[in-house]
């Protein structure tokens, strides 16, 4: 396959192949935190990121949830639909954590009386601030109906990663979600990882996500290899 660079971002490289409409993507071990103010590697992490998001992709066609991705070539490479990516980020609480439980004065760990959906504007110069659906509307980021779908997919996709990981003794905390549209199609895009999900042991509470990197908690490749190995059992 010939590979052209097309993007390079704080955690993957794009690049264009030679079939129209599909792009492949390479995860890195870089790691960011705080709006990339804190910088550094974790060892592995773009191979384990590549795994888990596979393996999270092919359980949410299971459940007729459409997304960007085709195939895993190798460890640390995707091929992928390419999008149109819709500048809003989606993300969904389950339990009180990170800038929500400093927002509304929760204490961390708190469980919610209900799922909170919060929408985030795309953009690193302004830090992906929080916004509303007036805003998005204001800004022309997303049109009404494909704001709609992406409330629906991040819910259904909520109950099926909850169920799921409960099973494997893992709690979904949060976690964020990026859309975009391919062929008039609002699909779900970028990865599901320790690096945009929050998972605790169920047991332990235990963190089990980028949160070790961010709070310097050590053990972060082996957090991440862990999660790989309860949904997949590979010890990586």
């Amino acid at each position: 396959m010939e590979k052209q660079p097309m993007y390079e971002g704080k955690a993957k490289r794009v690049y264009k192949t030679d079939v129209d409409g599909e792009l492949l993507v390479y995860f890195k071990d870089d790691a960011t935190a705080f709006n990339g103010e804190k910088k550094g590697t974790i060892e592995s992490k773009g191979v384990l990121n590549n795994k888990i998001s596979t393996f999270f992709f092919n359980l949410l066609s299971e459940h007729g949830i459409p997304h960007h991705f085709i195939s895993m070539p190798s460890p640390r490479e995707m091929l992928v639909k390419s999008l149109e990516i819709l500048p809003v980020e989606v993300v969904v609480r389950n339990i009180a954590a990170g800038s929500l439980a400093k927002r509304i004065g929760w204490e961390e760990g708190t469980k919610l009386p209900q799922t909170v959906l919060e929408m985030y504007y795309k953009n690193d110069d302004l830090g992906d601030p929080l916004i509303n659906n007036y805003h998005i509307k204001m800004m022309g980021l997303a049109t009404e109906e494909q704001v709609k779908i992406m409330e629906e997919y991040a819910l259904k996709i909520n109950e099926v990663l909850t169920n799921y990981l409960k099973t494997k003794k893992l709690e979904l905390i949060d976690f964020k979600l990026e859309f975009g549209v391919h062929k008039g199609e609002v699909l779900l895009g970028d990865e599901i990882s320790p690096d945009t999900c929050r998972f605790w042991d169920s047991e332990t509470g235990e963190k089990m996500d980028k949160d070790r990197f961010r709070r310097d908690l050590g053990n972060v490749e082996e957090a991440y290899k862990e999660v790989l190995y309860r949904l997949t059992g590979e010890k990586a």
